[in-house]
């Protein structure tokens, strides 16, 4: 994707965009889908066929594997060329993500290695830093992990109690304390380790494994990804070289808080992943098993799950792809060896930390959707062990967790968002006061039948919707509206519901230019279902939301607002959802 002005993180809620500011799976290029076939080719022929061995945690398996991947240039997407990498762009990187989701918990090995694991260097590594350790963690010669998580600081990760204290002659820190869930904690030979010089300055630190006081920790046994190593790490006057501290004294929030934006949003691309062969195995097992005489596809209960685990995929996808267009267009001209290339990468991260939240919570909510239908599907059998489906339903509950709780991110979402606006960023108070008069006013319905006309007009209302919420919740609550979790849980779920109608219409907008409209016959309708369904969660977080705020004749007047802005004629859901169906069980397959 290419912006003439960039595009400002978070100002989808105040302003449009057309469809040729954003990038779509359509706009892939060759070199793209090479990528993609030969990360498939190597799931498919050299994972695959060790899949049961993985899932019984073989380090050395594991090892081998992810070296193989290293020789196909699978680790080194995102790493520089000047420090052993490829230095892919973000499209490619994120197409890596998403075609190794596959390979379940292998993947997440892979990922907390290239992602979490590697990035903290690449980003804000000095430059003799990078080249010492990028060369090898992009061969795969090392592999890397990631400690922030404790026994008593999760998502309030600042809270941690790991130390770090500076030897009397400069040299080395001494680090006491310890990490909990560390991935990749069995094998790793680097790890990001954060903790507090003088216990108050947060910093983070480079490790490698065979540091003196360096102590790991038994296997956790979890619900899923059991094929991953997860374990705890601890601390014993572990002493560290002084070259090793990462960015700078105190400057550890910076790299915790943007990995995990980075973090968050390649999650959303796993569980993109994951939902679209979660769809393939539901819909081959509903084709072959027979119930009453018939296949289950001629049940239309069981089409319209699959229609449904389709539909939201599809609108994954077009969230997910969005973003990655953005983080591209963000880090495009990123000196990694500049002087000042740390800060810059702060800020170009930061830039829509707002939309990898967005991503991390809306990807974990479908996967567990898609997954959770996908057992219905299968019944009985979907809650065997030989069954795939089985294994993906586990895997995908830790989504929700991982990477900040969803509900953190909720507070995250509207939380970043005004800071933005009183940062002068982005004119969102001022558009919220000028709605304000506009919404006493007639609202124009649509009265025209054309292609996506009533769910453009939906978009924005939605739009006015959120900034009539939000400017009612800022007058009320003013600086104590941080305080007011429900209320900001609701506004975070209009604006993901903003952003991911927004990201599926722009795309189906894009389609239809590109190849007219009766070959993306597809994308519309799954575009018309979600625009209605989204629009009615909106509402509904809107009522809730006016009517803790206010009551009686005020509320009223707010309600009768927000009816005018909801006013939709009906679509025939049911029809259009059996049509989305037939293409999924002919195909077997997530289809667009």
């Amino acid at each position: 994707m290419s912006v003439e002005t960039k595009i400002v993180g978070g100002s989808f809620v105040i302003t449009d965009v057309g469809p040729e500011a954003v990038l779509t799976p359509e706009d892939f290029t060759e070199e793209h889908r090479m990528i993609a076939q030969t990360t498939v080719d190597f799931v498919d022929n050299e994972v695959m066929p060790n899949d049961e061995q993985l899932e019984h945690l073989d380090y050395d398996l594991t090892v081998k594997l992810l070296r193989q991947a290293g020789d196909l240039g699978l680790l080194s997407a995102d790493v520089p060329e000047q420090y052993g990498g490829l230095g892919l762009d973000k499209v490619s990187s994120t197409i890596i993500s998403e075609s190794l989701s596959k390979a379940s918990s292998f993947a997440l090995s892979l990922g907390a290695h290239i992602g979490i694991g590697t990035l903290p260097i690449v980003y804000f590594g000095n430059p003799e830093q990078k080249a010492k350790y990028l060369p090898d963690l992009a061969s795969g010669a090392k592999l890397a992990a990631y400690c922030l998580t404790e026994p008593t600081s999760g998502s309030d990760a600042l809270s941690a109690k790991t130390t770090a204290m500076l030897s009397e002659d400069g040299t080395h820190y001494v680090l006491n304390g310890s990490k909990q869930f560390i991935t990749n904690a069995g094998f790793a030979d680097i790890f990001i380790v954060y903790a507090k010089i003088n216990g108050t300055d947060f910093s983070a630190f480079i490790v490698e494994k065979d540091t003196a006081g360096l102590v790991i920790g038994p296997e956790e046994n979890k619900m899923g990804i059991k094929g991953s190593s997860t374990r705890p790490l601890y601390f014993e006057d572990m002493k560290v070289p002084a070259e090793n501290l990462l960015f700078g004294q105190g400057k550890g929030h910076h790299i915790a808080f943007n990995i995990l934006n980075i973090g968050r949003f390649k999650l959303a691309v796993g569980c993109l992943g994951a939902a679209k062969e979660t769809i393939g195995l539901a819909a081959k097992y509903a084709n072959t098993r027979t119930q009453f005489g018939q296949t289950l596809t001629k049940f239309p209960l069981i089409g319209n799950k699959l229609a449904s685990m389709n539909v939201q995929t599809y609108v994954t996808e077009s969230v997910v792809y969005r973003t990655a267009g953005l983080m591209e267009d963000s880090l495009k001209d990123l000196d990694y060896s500049g002087p000042d290339a740390s800060q810059k990468a702060v800020k170009s991260i930061a830039e829509y930390a707002l939309e990898c939240s967005i991503n991390k919570v809306f990807g974990s909510e479908v996967l567990d959707y898609v997954v959770d239908e996908a057992v219905q599907i299968h019944g009985g059998y979907g809650f065997i062990q030989e069954y795939k489906v089985e294994r993906n339903y586990r895997d995908s509950r830790i989504n929700r967790i991982f990477e900040g709780t969803n509900e953190i991110n909720r507070l995250l979402i509207p939380g970043t968002l005004l800071k933005k606006a009183m940062k002068g960023e982005l004119p969102l108070l001022q558009k919220a006061q000028a709605l304000q008069g506009e919404l006493m006013q007639p609202i124009p319905q649509v009265t025209g039948d054309g292609v996506l006309e009533q769910e453009v007009h939906m978009l924005a209302m939605a739009k006015k919707i959120f900034l009539m919420v939000g400017g009612f919740a800022v007058q009320k609550y003013g600086m104590s509206l941080d305080k007011q979790q429900e209320v900001l849980s609701n506004l975070a779920d209009i604006m993901i519901q903003i952003f991911a109608v927004e990201s599926a219409y722009l795309r189906t907008v894009k389609m239809i230019g590109k190849q007219g409209e009766a070959k993306s016959e597809a994308a519309i309708q799954m575009t018309q279902v979600f625009t209605h369904e989204a629009f009615a969660k909106i509402e509904h977080s809107a009522k809730e939301t006016l009517a803790t705020m206010e009551s009686g004749d005020v509320l009223r007047t707010q309600l009768s607002i927000l009816k005018k802005l909801t006013r939709t004629s009906p679509i025939d859901a049911i029809a259009i959802k059996r049509q989305i169906a037939a293409r999924v069980i002919q195909s077997e397959a997530y289809v667009v």
